[in-house]
């Protein structure tokens, strides 16, 4: 089973949404790999309605690939490129705030290993599959004009979210190492938001649903079952408006079928993460981000860092 081929100040910071969409390998779909957990602060913070983000990143990941022991795979590793461009819309919905979007990612992966003692490369560039998004709060984040949100200040937030991910990237049956994942994915998330003076606590619970993949090399179902997370984040607020957290998800399940034979690849990995805002003017912003795999069962112990720039507009 081969996986290579042979050769205003104020709302500035508000969170570049779902910049951190992408880690290492979240869209690479093989036998014992699948999507990388992200790492997401501030997903449920409150913004005005009627504002534009417009977001455009990069990200570097790479790190080693982690098998099924009973395939003969072995010293793998991974490098992932990775551009991405993202759309965000803020509104209101049943009187609190809520956000729509759209992640658009390019992705250049190169991978090597060893294939039953044979050395192997993989080498792929493209389109990567686009995200879609819908954040809802359904507590303490009331819908509110940019005049008005002058004097909001956030307490607790209870919010909802709806990822959907389309099998629009590149894709070839004949590798088992892709960009794209030949699927659909579905992911709804609970979380909450509190606040306490300049520190704010986060977590959240998830899970991922996927459809089948019925052209997984050469013809083959590859079924998965759903991967269940956790995350949660420190964050804290500087007086110059920059702000800073730090992360951690804990993320299982996820077992792979092929054409009804189940592989011994349940996940039960940990990561954490970082992340820095900084706010230039009351359009302009930049995040720094990075995020590192702490405990690995299957699937990938990877280190990524990555950039992205944020600017907005409207809100009257």
């Amino acid at each position: 089973m081969n996986i290579f081929s042979n050769t205003d100040q104020r709302l500035a910071p508000i969170k570049i949404y779902y910049a951190l969409a992408i880690m290492l390998l979240v869209f690479i779909n093989t036998t014992n790999i699948t999507y990388a957990q992200t790492l997401e602060p501030r997903a449920y913070s409150n913004a005005p309605v009627g504002i534009n983000f417009l977001l455009v990143g990069y990200q570097n990941s790479r790190g080693g690939l982690l098998f099924d022991p009973s395939l003969p795979i072995t010293d793998a590793n991974a490098n992932v490129n990775m551009g991405f461009f993202g759309y965000v819309h803020t509104l209101g919905a049943a009187g609190q705030s809520a956000k729509t979007g759209v992640l658009l990612p390019y992705a250049k992966l190169s991978a090597d290993g060893y294939v039953s003692g044979e050395y192997r490369t993989r080498e792929q560039n493209g389109i990567a599959d686009p995200a879609f998004y819908f954040s809802m709060n359904i507590y303490g984040a009331q819908a509110l004009g940019l005049k008005e949100f002058k004097d909001y200040k956030q307490d607790t937030i209870v919010g909802l979210t709806i990822k959907l991910t389309a099998p629009l990237g590149v894709y070839d049956s004949e590798k088992l190492l892709n960009i794209g994942t030949n699927r659909w994915s579905f992911k709804p998330e609970l979380g909450v938001s509190k606040a306490i003076g300049r520190w704010t606590l986060e977590g959240a619970a998830s899970v991922d649903f996927y459809t089948d993949n019925d052209n997984f090399d050469n013809g083959k179902t590859r079924k998965q079952d759903p991967i269940y997370s956790l995350q949660g984040h420190v964050i804290y607020f500087f007086k110059n408006h920059i702000w800073a957290a730090f992360g951690a998800t804990y993320y299982t399940g996820g077992i792979t079928t092929i054409n009804g034979s189940a592989n011994n690849d349940r996940l039960d990995n940990w990561c954490t993460g970082f992340t820095v805002a900084l706010p230039f003017d009351r359009h302009n912003s930049i995040k720094i981000f990075g995020n590192s795999g702490v405990s690995t069962r299957t699937g990938t112990d990877y280190d990524s860092l990555g950039i992205a720039w944020q600017y907005r507009w409207g809100g009257g």
